[in-house]
C-alpha cells in the first residue's frame, strides 16, 4: 500500500527548529520577550489594537468572556456546531450556554440565527469561523451592539480568512486563535486573544499570569536594572494560561508563512472542487460572498441519497491508506450537554451527521489528491474522470 494520507501535516521547515533552539540557547524559555514580540507581531497581521498570548484557544475564549464581563446569570449563543471547547467556556464562567442553528452553506452562525434564540439574559454571542469560514461579523454586530451583546469572534481556525477584504478578527472586540497542530499556524499548542481596549488587554496580561500585578519579565528588567526589587501582588483571581517562549518562537517564524499556507490550500482546495464536480449532489466548502476562507478544514458535505453512509465512507477511506475525519461535532449531541435545553437545529444535524474533512496540507500532492478522489468516485458508484486531464 502506498504511504498513507493524514488528513493534516503541519508546514515545518529548518527555521522553526532554529528559532526554537535559540530559545533555548538563550536560557529565556519561559513567557519572556518572544511572547511579546509575537503579540506585537499577530496584532499588526491581523488589524487588532493589541493580543494577548496564551496557552490555547480554550483558555482565550475563558478569558475573553471575563474581559466581556460574562458571568453567572448570563446566557451566551453558541453554536453547537463547534468544537465542545466553545460551549465549555461559557460554563467555565457560569453562563448558560444557547445553541442556536448556523448556515448550511457556511456552517455559521447567522444574525437571524442569533436574533431567534437570543432572551433578556443574552450577554454575549460567540461567533465561530469554522473550518476558516468567515462568520459575517459586521452583520451580527448591527445586531448586537445596540443591545449591549457583546460578540466574542471564535476565530480558533481562522487566521488568514477575510472578511471584505480585511483579516479575520479585525474589527472585532475579541478574537480568539488556536495554535493547534491541526490549525495554519501552529506552535504545537498555544493561543492568542485580540481586543480593541488597552485596558482590557492589560488586564488579560494580569489574568494569564495568575493574576500577578508584576509580570516575570517585568521583575527580572527591574533586577538588571539595579532598581529595588518589585514586589508583586494579587487583586483578583488569575489563572496559569501563559505561552511559552518556545512556543513563540516557532509562530513568529510560522507567521511569516501565513500568506504562502493560505494560498497552497485555496489552490489545492480548488483542485478538489474541479475533481469531485462529476460526484452527484456532493457539495465541497467554498468562499461565502463575503469574504474568503484559508481552507483550515476542507470539508464536504455528502447528498442525503450517496450510496453509504459517512462513517462507512471514512472507514472505505481508512482502508485505502488515507486519513479523513468526521464533519464538525455537534456539541448538543454530547452526553456533557444532554441537559441543556435548544430548539431545532436541522442544519447543525445535517452537517454534522453528513458531512467529512478531507486530507489537506501544504504538501499534499496531486498524485495524492488524486488517490482520494479517485474513492470518493468509487464509493459514489460513478466513473472517475481522467484526473490528469482533469484536475493536474
Amino acid at each position: 500500500m502506498s504511504e498513507r494520507i493524514p488528513v493534516m501535516r503541519p508546514w515545518f521547515g529548518p527555521e522553526e527548529a532554529e528559532a526554537a533552539a535559540e530559545a533555548v540557547r538563550s536560557g529565556w524559555v519561559a513567557q519572556g520577550p518572544r511572547v511579546a514580540a509575537f503579540e506585537a507581531a499577530f496584532a499588526e497581521r491581523v488589524g487588532a489594537a493589541d493580543a494577548v498570548a496564551v496557552s490555547s484557544c480554550t483558555t482565550a475564549l475563558h478569558l475573553a468572556l471575563i474581559g466581556a464581563g460574562v458571568g453567572p446569570g448570563d446566557e451566551v449563543v453558541v453554536p453547537s456546531l463547534s468544537f465542545i471547547a466553545t460551549a465549555n467556556a461559557v460554563r467555565y464562567v457560569g453562563a448558560s450556554p444557547v445553541f442556536a442553528d448556523v448556515d448550511i452553506e457556511t456552517g455559521n452562525l447567522t444574525a437571524d440565527t442569533v436574533d431567534a434564540v437570543r432572551t433578556p439574559r443574552t450577554r454575549a454571542v460567540i461567533l465561530v469561523d469554522q473550518g476558516g469560514v468567515p462568520a459575517d461579523l459586521d452583520a451580527v454586530r448591527e445586531l448586537c451592539d445596540p443591545l449591549g451583546i457583546v460578540v466574542v469572534e471564535d476565530a480558533a481556525c481562522g487566521a488568514g480568512s477575510r472578511l471584505r477584504g480585511r483579516q479575520i478578527g479585525a474589527g472585532a472586540a475579541f478574537a480568539t486563535y488556536s495554535f493547534h497542530p491541526r490549525k495554519l499556524l501552529t506552535c504545537g499548542e498555544g493561543g492568542m486573544v485580540t481586543v480593541d481596549r488597552a485596558d482590557v488587554a492589560v488586564r488579560l496580561r494580569r489574568l494569564r499570569e495568575h493574576g500577578m500585578s508584576v509580570s516575570a519579565a517585568d521583575r527580572d528588567a527591574a533586577d538588571r536594572g539595579g532598581a529595588p526589587p518589585v514586589l508583586e501582588t494579587y487583586d483578583e483571581l488569575g489563572f496559569n494560561y501563559r505561552m511559552t517562549d518556545v512556543q513563540a518562537a516557532i509562530g513568529l517564524v510560522q507567521l511569516g508563512r501565513l500568506d504562502a499556507m493560505v494560498e497552497r490550500r485555496r489552490k489545492l482546495a480548488d483542485r478538489y472542487r474541479r475533481l469531485l464536480a462529476g460526484v452527484p449532489g456532493l457539495r465541497l466548502v467554498a468562499d461565502p460572498e463575503y469574504g474568503t476562507t484559508n481552507y483550515q478544514a476542507c470539508w464536504a458535505l455528502l447528498p442525503e441519497d450517496f450510496p453509504l453512509e459517512r462513517d462507512a465512507l471514512l472507514g472505505r477511506l481508512s482502508a485505502e491508506g488515507i486519513s479523513a475525519r468526521r464533519g464538525i461535532m455537534a456539541a448538543h449531541l454530547e452526553p456533557a450537554y444532554a441537559d441543556t435545553p435548544h430548539g431545532p437545529l436541522p442544519a447543525t444535524e445535517r452537517l454534522t451527521r453528513d458531512s467529512l474533512i478531507l486530507p489537506l496540507f501544504h504538501d499534499l500532492t496531486e498524485a495524492q489528491q488524486d488517490r482520494v478522489v479517485s474513492v470518493l468516485y468509487a464509493a459514489a458508484g460513478v466513473a472517475a474522470p481522467e484526473l490528469a486531464e482533469a484536475g493536474a
